[in-house]
């Protein structure tokens, strides 16, 4: 090691591959060095009493630019995410405007990301009707893989991959050796019931509830998975809502799909009940479950079978969550609170050893989608790093949202675990509650 490390971290408690009591030495952005009593730097941290997480990777979220910034933008978003202990997100190809279906919006959407990020991100591409000739430009630019709609995505110029797209989708997934990742619900079961709603004159919201139940989701979990299977290709199943829709997946991979297992912070943290006390701001697709099903996941979560943990975060505009229910957006803006919920409902109220959360949050994003030198807590990676009083309490107020318009379901909840700062690449990008970064993020490519 040199002589004089650019930033050393004091005796903070390291979570990563079990949990040790160390200084973090970090030079020109990476690990260089990880032990006691390491040689002082220009800068150095007490990190003592606190713990020292992997940069959270945020697989699953919108950040809608370019064209409907209005509704978030990176600029606001990568801020949030800063703010809960984030260095890296996985931009989806849709709500931005054209949506990431070729490798020319690919470059637009990468230009814009750069301008203003200030965490690292990545891109998913688009699989949709009509553009399986373009997945191969797409990936030679750097994508971590496709997504597709089993179902109606909510916006016309991201139409549903009907079965035979999917099929020739994965197969051409499979060829690049990337992920297809699908939103798992039936698109002829949640359409015909949502048409017969509206027939009845049916618009509250027990009424949007059931007409996405569980079998829409457990049905679609099914053909996605048969269809990867006979692809031979990797699978991603995002935002399972439901512990009956992980177990059917990981029966799929007990048989040798290669499939990957994702939920979010909401469905472990609000049900049904939520969704009729907050209204909109808690509307989402899938929606929230009941709590024995929230139960459910909660078991595969501390099984072990699910990989991976993401926000999906999906904001818009306040005028888009006021009007009648059914009109409303269905999307929960929560970048800034996946490790909080982990760490009040899954450390402090279940046990949940931090290594799992650290293991949900960074190592098993990057190990699933070949993220090089993220993830982990080791020296040659980089210096991604999520400094956390993991005990102290506090209650989110609107006015500590970082994202562009302060809807939450999650304001007023009670949480145990406070970011104290988040280190991307080696520079200090959030601290105490504020913005502090100097330099913008870069996109990350899979290896």
């Amino acid at each position: 090691m040199r002589d004089m490390a650019d930033v050393v971290i004091r005796g903070g408690t390291l979570v990563s591959e079990g949990m040790r009591q160390f200084d973090v030495a970090i030079q020109d952005g990476r690990i260089e060095a990880i032990g006691r009593d390491l040689p002082g730097a220009k800068e150095e941290i007490d990190a003592r009493g606190l713990h020292v997480f992997p940069g959270v990777i945020d697989v699953h979220l919108h950040f809608n630019e370019p064209g409907r910034t209005e509704w978030e933008g990176a600029e606001t978003g990568s801020r949030a995410l800063a703010a809960g202990g984030g260095t890296l997100y996985f931009d989806m190809p849709l709500n931005s405007t054209p949506c990431t279906t070729n490798a020319r919006e690919f470059d637009r959407k990468c230009a814009a990301l750069s301008a203003v990020s200030i965490t690292d991100f990545a891109l998913w591409g688009g699989l949709v009707p009509g553009n399986i000739p373009e997945m191969a430009e797409l990936a030679a630019r750097g994508v971590v893989g496709f997504k597709a709609f089993m179902c109606d995505s909510g916006l016309p110029e991201f139409p549903r991959a009907d079965d035979l797209t999917l099929l020739e989708g994965l197969r051409e997934a499979a060829r690049l050796g990337l992920p297809v990742a699908v939103h798992a619900e039936s698109h002829e079961l949640t359409q015909a019931l949502r048409h017969r709603m509206i027939e009845e004159g049916r618009s509250g919201v027990r009424d949007f509830l059931t007409s996405r139940p569980v079998v829409a989701e457990l049905e679609a979990i099914q053909r996605a998975t048969l269809l990867a299977g006979e692809a031979g290709a990797k699978l991603h199943i995002v935002h399972i809502s439901s512990g009956r829709g992980v177990a059917l997946a990981a029966e799929a991979r007990a048989r040798g799909i290669d499939v990957s297992i994702e939920t979010c912070p909401h469905y472990l943290f609000f049900t049904e009940e939520d969704v009729e006390r907050l209204g909109a701001v808690a509307k989402c697709a899938p929606p929230l479950r009941e709590k024995f099903e929230q139960d459910k996941l909660w078991t595969e979560l501390l099984n072990g079978t699910i990989d991976i943990v993401a926000s999906d975060h999906s904001p818009a505009p306040p005028e888009m969550k006021s009007v009648d229910f059914n009109q409303a957006w269905g999307g929960i803006a929560g970048v800034q609170s996946t490790l909080a919920v982990l760490l009040e409902r899954g450390h402090h109220e279940r046990a949940m050893p931090l290594e799992r959360i650290s293991s949900l949050l960074a190592a098993q994003p990057a190990c699933r989608f070949r993220i090089p030198g993220k993830g982990r807590l080791v020296p040659g990676a980089d210096a991604d790093l999520a400094i956390v009083d993991v005990s102290r309490s506090y209650n989110l107020n609107a006015g500590d949202l970082m994202q562009r318009h302060r809807l939450s379901p999650y304001i007023g909840a009670r949480f145990r675990g406070v970011v104290e700062r988040t280190i991307r690449r080696g520079e200090t990008i959030f601290n105490r509650g504020k913005i502090t970064a100097r330099s913008q993020g870069v996109l990350v490519r899979p290896a």
